[in-house]
């Protein structure tokens, strides 16, 4: 007869065995204490908007955080980040801000060597840094199109692999990308950023079966609407629209984003893996 697998997935199993005495595997030992107090979080693009919230929300669970971000035309976002390190910092938590642009694996490298030489490890990434420059496909420019998957894919596999090795060595991690309802139902104009999105979540699933062996686990979340700086840039109606098709009847605070990306990083999510989490109020029920 051939083997089972136990209910938790610890090893094979045999029927005929079951009364021999013998011990099934059991996994290796966590050797990371519980809970967030004092883990390494990492937020890219955690200077504004959903960013700064997630980046605050690790903050107000004791981690210690490491956040980046660039500058941007006409945004002083260098004076949001002190903004956010101060509110991080006010929280009780240890705090790092830097420059990197994700696009650049040189900048990442430098951004994760720093952290590690400030923090020792990281525990938790946040592949949050996102760009959208919308437009009908075929007025699409070629480099609005490779601005948006640089940063967006590219950009969160360059921090993938910069933060993989010390994931596997510690034998220990959480990485939460945030990807976009529009990868599954993308509206008019948001070719390149919805392609983006659907190619992250597909990297969640690639990166969540390399790392799984080594006790990380890999998902992402799907936000619809979010009221931050960059909804106000958007048409009235646009937001109308949202809020009427959204079943709950309203578009989303950043909290409720972050706190799913906390509770996915939580050891309460330990059998999660490779999945992405809509958090749009039920936008994709329409």
């Amino acid at each position: 007869m051939p083997p089972f697998f136990d209910a938790q997935g610890s090893g094979a199993w045999d029927p005929e065995e079951q009364h021999s005495g013998t011990t099934l595997e059991q996994p290796l030992p966590q050797q990371i204490a519980a809970g967030f107090a004092g883990k390494v979080a990492v937020v890219t693009g955690g200077a504004t908007g959903l960013g700064r919230c997630i980046a605050m929300e690790f903050a107000r669970l004791r981690c210690r955080v490491a956040f980046c971000f660039v500058d941007m035309p006409g945004r002083d976002v260098t004076e949001q980040a002190l903004l956010t390190e101060t509110a991080c910092t006010a929280m009780g938590g240890e705090v790092y801000a830097a420059r990197c642009d994700v696009r650049d694996r040189h900048s990442v490298d430098q951004f994760f060597a720093d952290v590690l030489q400030r923090y020792g490890t990281v525990h938790y990434l946040v592949n949050n840094a996102g760009i959208a420059k919308d437009g009908a496909l075929w007025r699409m420019t070629d480099s609005a199109w490779r601005e948006v998957l640089d940063t967006n894919v590219t950009g969160a596999f360059n921090c993938l692999r910069a933060v993989a090795p010390v994931m596997r060595k510690q034998r220990y991690g959480k990485v939460v990308s945030v990807s976009a309802h529009q990868a599954g139902r993308p509206g008019f104009g948001v070719a390149n950023y919805a392609a983006s999105k659907a190619a992250l979540e597909g990297l969640t699933r690639a990166a969540a079966v390399e790392l799984g062996p080594s006790n990380v686990n890999v998902n992402a979340v799907a936000p619809g609407f979010i009221r931050t700086e960059r909804m106000t840039m958007l048409p009235a109606e646009i937001i109308e629209r949202a809020q009427k098709h959204s079943v709950l009847g309203r578009v989303a605070e950043p909290e409720d984003v972050a706190h799913v990306i906390t509770f996915l990083c939580s050891d309460e999510a330990r059998h999660v893996t490779g999945q992405t989490l809509v958090v749009d109020g039920g936008l994709s029920l329409e």
